[in-house]
């Protein structure tokens, strides 16, 4: 759609002897909404996590607008500041409020005053439906509301791309929908987004690219039209095989 934000090169990944991911190539461009796809245990939430510099890759380059940040002078706080990430199981500080969780990274990180840091913090939890719910500790909150204030958290860094990883997963069935709903709005927005999922229907209603991962390596990528209706590989076919039968 846009330049590419980021490129991922020749990246590698092993834990001692388990190589967890092989050979990595592919590109993000503004205004991108790529779902990573696969198989448990096939790589992709380490890929996400190379990605945002928590684990460091064995070879290969994370260029953000052409610069290589998983090198050793790559500069991981600015990065990540820039390039915002949801957690499956939301990382908000327990022993703040809502309204805090969204400020703290603006001011520390940032350096934004506190008067700012608070009018963007509602601006983002208004946006996500969770501006009632400002005083409220997360141990108040369902699971479908703790992801919908992490997504408000990582919007008040002002992100140029967000990384999801499985942000459904650890949620029970009846809040999946809500968290869905926002990630869809954030795309109908403009909101580069990189998302690992297992939800088929958001990857294929959602998405403007669909990435599928084996074994860990990409196996197959291209828009969801392609990949499913008419997928070229035979491990995609029998990966997607379930839900194409029953749409």
């Amino acid at each position: 759609m846009g330049k590419n934000i980021l490129q991922v090169q020749h990246l590698s990944k092993a834990f001692g002897s388990n190589v967890v991911l092989k050979d990595i190539d592919f590109s993000v461009a503004a205004g991108d909404v790529t779902s990573i796809i696969g198989a448990s245990g096939s790589g992709k939430s380490t890929l996400l996590r190379c990605i945002n510099l928590l684990e460091t890759p064995s070879s290969g380059e994370i260029l953000y607008h052409g610069e290589d940040v998983a090198a050793a002078t790559g500069n991981a706080a600015a990065y990540r500041a820039k390039v915002g990430m949801v957690f499956q199981s939301f990382n908000l500080f327990n022993n703040m409020s809502v309204l805090d969780n969204c400020i703290i990274g603006q001011t520390k990180v940032l350096k934004r005053d506190k008067k700012e840091a608070l009018d963007v913090a509602m601006q983002y939890l208004e946006k996500v439906g969770m501006a009632p719910f400002v005083k409220a500790k997360p141990r108040q909150l369902s699971g479908g509301q703790k992801q919908r204030v992490a997504i408000a958290r990582a919007l008040s860094m002002n992100p140029e791309m967000l990384l999801f990883d499985e942000p459904t997963s650890a949620l029970d069935p009846e809040m999946v929908g809500e968290v869905l709903a926002v990630i869809q709005s954030l795309a109908q927005d403009g909101m580069t987004m990189l998302v690992v999922t297992h939800e088929m229907a958001f990857a294929r209603d959602v998405s403007n690219r669909v990435v599928y991962m084996n074994e860990g390596v990409i196996c197959e990528e291209g828009t969801p039209e392609q990949l499913f209706t008419d997928p070229q590989k035979q491990e995609t076919r029998d990966f997607l095989s379930r839900f194409r039968n029953t749409k």
